[in-house]
């Protein structure tokens, strides 16, 4: 009963161990989902980015460049057969500038005519624009082989970033979520995503950078965010442009994750052209000023585009050094014909330089306040973003235009934006779950649907009225769904899709901008959809637009819509509805959808309607009010409009017996309905009967739509491929370069280092002079080979001629090798001996009657330690009297194998010992005690005291599962998680109480 009880325990802790053990072999043969989850941001600025990454194990972090720097300058070298990013690019710049490509982002969705790109072209003479007859853009073209697209080029860039991203996290990443500024139009968004298209990345989101820097903020405070508003305005100065953001935080409670944080974009105030490039420029042109007054030379140093590259390099330091010092000395050697130039130049000047644009600072709070409809005063901070906001001259104008006592300086200027695009990019991972913080961004510019139609004028003629329909108002959130009707058309028409009321912007800011017409749509097949349902009743041609979360307005479909009286059957016996439902649940019933059936669709929302310009003329006149009343409410069945069916509301309101839901209205017409309802006769009855079994059904027809687009067309699938192959073709020549690069140092190294090595101690001992002649003059060969034409030579040639080096001296090195591993192999190999010698013997003296070791299990350990030992002997014999130069017989790997021999056997009686089970001890032979027990009817052995080891040993704790957390910040952990099987949770008490008995017994 005894051994019943112990062994209970020891065979469920057995099987315990076996589950954990087939758990652990499958976890490791899942697939490494870990290897794939990482995901990236590129806070994508005009003249630097910034790369951040989440993985597990790694919360959001910066990713480091090749230089160990944490930004990285946009420009790609294109030179002949070289490609370079970074500051490697910027550092061609200065010798060959036309080579050298940057500050890209200003020529995204622009046409060749447009003022963007005439301003690029004076700010980077060296570079040739031509017009792309496509599609009206432009590319670059400085040779002939070269001719590459400006998305081409930012590509290009991404694809760079992306590789960082990956070097970094070493692991591949994919998903990525890039910021845009907040002013990129329609044209412009379409071209970053392009551009990533041609990358190879998957673009989770493009979201504003003042967006960015907003979240970021919010989510390092999330706990000082509660249901009262907080106005915070984000003042964001670059390289290229300056944003003001006015953001409020406060909590909202949802349906789905209850009470969370949310941020809401209130306004946005922008110019396009003032940030730090331009003060940059101004510094440029004022030292080539000061050079030219010098009259070191005879030429004008402005006509010079390699002098000018390095005047703007030089501008960039000293805008950087005068942020901080009053006066500073910039100097240049050899800026033009061996000609040193150095001027001192002082804040003063440069503040002087840059008056007009310092001026412009608080319109960009102005118009921010303006779009919100705030005022400073609603505004509880002010806090500076970007790295032209270092310049003392911009807070100083800054502070004074939003009358503040200070400005707030608590955010990282420089990777703000980075880090909440990359949380960011975490929320939107499936990979990843991070508390939910809400973010409700706005578009910047309205959009409007604008439609002509036919109109009956007083006198009975017709003519044409052009309508318009606001689609999403100036500052409207998204992203958002909207549906607009067309309730007057039965046959085949076309609307367009522009921008609205664009008056905010200035006359420059227009020139830029663009084409003001988006999208003509062109439909197909509303009149056959009207033949086809000619008995139903139409209810409209509608649109379903989307303005998805990057910002990108989308046309998902359009479609017709009618509605048709469907007969109610007869009321069903419970058997039959019993037989339906028995019969559905054994897939009786048909799984076929309702043909045409349309799903009411929750997340979309019906365009309100808006009074034209008809409708106010008709206002005016007062002759033929009532009859101009009417044509409105027509004209109003053309807008987009969420009014509910009139027939619909009645129904509702009044119910089937004609009440009006209102408890004082029915009481006082009581009676006159209990009067009409006595006088009803049976014909009306049987129409009311009727009117009640009959249901209303809505029937949808898609409509054939075609898109023109206006602003900037496209490129086909052809031309994405093309360049997809050219970005791609780049990447393979990049990788074979350095490839031929590895493999040529390679070589290199392994002719000098093998030459030293020749005449070291160590390998002299163990080369005998005829191999040693022959290695040596073979790396001669080798070495003036390379002089000759190794630095020429092809990847593959190089590789064979470093295997075949390798190939020669692989023998030499073996022995050298070999001989570095003995002292320890062979010295662990005699502790073990020694170690298992001891545990034999002591194993033999344990008495017979506590003996857990059988006789073949001592012999079979004797034996592998008396011929491990002999075989130990006599391979170190052997080996004495080979002649070190010979390949040795005494190999690390037998010395390896012969430990792990013993090593098994040692630890399998270990292992014994440790879970054998002590044997019982013979009983007492008392008389007295015996008659006791057969007294209680109980035997001896059963009577053992009750501990409390005991009484738990038939319990075995359960297996506790560790889930692993990655934590974004302290907000986030992954999805995937693994299982860390805790050994010691499982071992069972009765199993740690036998341990003790062994251990006091040996």
């Amino acid at each position: 009963m005894r051994s019943r009880r112990v062994l209970g325990p020891m065979v469920q802790m057995g099987r315990m161990m076996t589950v954990c053990a087939l758990m652990c072999l499958v976890l490791a043969l899942l697939p490494s989902h870990t290897a794939s989850v990482a995901v990236m941001s590129v806070d994508l600025g005009s003249e630097w980015m910034k790369i951040a990454i989440v993985k597990p194990g790694v919360p959001m972090e910066i990713a480091l460049n090749k230089e160990s720097r944490r930004k990285t300058p946009v420009a790609v070298c294109l030179k002949e057969n070289e490609r370079l990013f970074g500051d490697g690019a910027l550092g061609v710049s200065v010798k060959n500038p036309k080579f050298v490509y940057r500050h890209l982002q200003s020529l995204l969705g622009k046409k060749h005519d447009n003022l963007q790109v005439a301003l690029y072209q004076k700010h980077f003479p060296e570079h040739q624009l031509l017009k792309e007859e496509d599609r009206g853009t432009v590319y670059f073209k400085d040779l002939e082989e070269m001719q590459y697209t400006p998305e081409e080029l930012l590509g290009m860039v991404l694809n760079y970033s992306c590789s960082l991203a990956q070097d970094f996290a070493e692991q591949p990443i994919k998903d990525a979520v890039i910021t845009v500024p907040a002013f990129f139009n329609q044209a412009e968004r379409r071209a970053v995503l392009q551009a990533a298209q041609m990358a190879g990345l998957k673009v989770l989101q493009l979201i504003n950078d003042n967006t960015a820097v907003a979240l970021n903020y919010g989510v390092f405070r999330r706990k000082d965010i509660n249901s009262t508003a907080q106005n915070v305005m984000f003042f964001d100065m670059g390289s290229g442009s300056t944003v003001a953001t006015i953001v409020t935080y406060q909590t909202v409670k949802t349906k789905e994750a209850g009470v969370q944080p949310q941020l809401q974009i209130r306004g946005v105030g922008f110019d396009r052209s003032l940030g730090g490039f331009e003060m940059e420029l101004r510094l440029r042109d004022h030292l080539a000023k000061l050079f030219n007054e010098q009259k070191k030379s005879k030429k004008d140093v402005r006509e010079n585009h390699r002098a000018m590259a390095k005047l703007l390099k030089e501008a960039q330091r000293l805008k950087t050094v005068l942020s901080a010092n009053a006066e500073f000395m910039a100097q240049v050697e050899g800026l033009m014909d061996d000609i040193d130039f150095k001027s001192k130049v002082t804040r003063v000047e440069f503040e002087a330089l840059c008056t007009d644009l310092f001026e412009r600072v608080p319109h960009t709070v102005q118009d921010a306040l303006s779009s919100a409809e705030m005022s400073l005063d609603e505004i509880e901070q002010v806090i500076l973003v970007g790295g032209a906001t270092r310049v003392p001259k911009v807070q100083e104008v800054l502070l004074k235009a939003v009358g503040k006592e200070e400005l707030g300086k608590n955010i990282n200027a420089d990777e703000a934006a980075a880090m909440g695009a990359v949380y960011q990019a975490a929320a939107l991972s499936k990979a990843f779950k991070v508390k939910p913080f809400l973010v409700r961004d706005v578009a910047v510019f309205p959009i409007q649907v604008e439609f002509t139609r036919e109109s009956k004028e007083e006198d009975g003629s017709k003519s044409l009225k052009h309508n318009k329909r606001i689609l999403f108002q100036r500052m409207a959130p998204y992203p958002q769904r909207k549906v607009i009707t067309f309730n007057r058309y039965t046959d085949d028409f076309a609307f367009y899709i522009n921008y609205g009321d664009l008056s905010f912007l200035g006359q420059e800011d227009l020139s830029v901008f663009g084409s003001l017409n988006l999208t003509t749509v062109k439909l197909s097949g509303v009149g056959s959809s009207f033949h086809k349902h000619g008995d139903a009743e139409p209810k409209g041609i509608k649109a379903h637009f989307n303005m998805d979360e990057s910002g990108v307005l989308l046309l998902d479909r359009v479609e017709s819509v009618f509605e048709t009286i469907m007969e109610d059957k007869e009321e069903e016996s419970t058997l039959t509805k019993l037989g339906n439902t028995i019969s559905s649940l054994f897939g009786g019933g048909t799984s076929e959808p309702n043909a045409n059936i349309t799903e009411p669709v929750q997340d979309e929302e019906e365009v309100p309607p808006e009074p034209g310009k008809e409708q106010e003329e008709q206002g005016k006149k007062e002759e033929a009010g009532q009859e101009e009343n009417q044509e409105v409410n027509r004209e109003a069945e053309d807008q987009p409009s969420d009014a509910p069916d009139t027939d619909k509301e009645k129904v509702e309101q009044h119910g089937a017996n004609g009440k009006s839901g209102d408890p004082q209205q029915d009481e006082k017409e009581g009676g006159k309905t209990e009067t009409k309802e006595e006088e009803k006769t049976a014909e009306e009855e049987a129409a009311e009967k009727k009117v009640k079994s009959q249901k209303k059904a809505k029937i949808s027809e898609e409509i054939t739509v075609e898109l023109l687009v206006n602003d900037i067309v496209n490129p086909t699938l052809d031309q994405i491929n093309t360049s997809k192959k050219k970005l791609q073709d780049l990447t393979d020549r990049d990788l074979e370069k350095h490839e031929r690069e590895k493999t040529l140092n390679s070589l290199e190294a392994f002719i000098f280092e093998t030459q030293d090595k020749l005449y070291q101690d160590e390998f002299q001992a163990l080369v005998s002079e005829e191999e040693k002649e022959e290695i040596s003059a073979k790396l001669s060969q080798a070495s003036e080979w390379m002089d000759e034409d190794g630095y020429s030579a092809a990847t593959k040639e190089l590789r064979e001629k470093l295997s075949e080096l390798k190939k020669l001296c692989k023998a030499m090195f073996f022995r050298v090798e070999e001989r570095r591993k003995w002292p320890d192999r062979l010295a662990s190999l005699e502790s073990m001996l020694n170690t298992s010698s001891y545990f034999l013997r002591s194993a033999k003296l344990i008495p017979e009657d506590d003996q857990i070791f059988s006789e073949v299990e001592l012999k079979t350990l004797e034996k592998v330690i008396n011929e491990t030992t002999t075989w130990k002997n006599a391979t170190v014999a052997q080996q004495d009297k080979r002649s070190p130069t010979e390949r040795p017989v005494l190999l690390s790997k037998d010395i390896e194998s012969k430990l792990a021999l013993l090593d098994r056997e040692v630890n399998y009686l270990l292992n014994k010992a440790k879970f054998a089970k002590p044997k019982a001890k013979p009983k007492p032979k008392n008389s007295t005690n015996s008659e006791g027990s057969k007294a209680n009817g109980t035997a001896e052995e059963k009577v053992i005291p009750q501990t409390e080891e005991s009484t738990k040993e038939s319990v075995v704790p359960p297996v506790e599962e560790t889930p692993t957390k990655e934590t974004i910040g302290q907000d986030a952990e992954p999805t995937i998680q693994s299982q860390i099987l805790d050994e010691t949770s499982t071992e069972a008490p009765e199993k740690k109480r036998l341990e003790n008995h062994i251990e006091d017994e040996l």
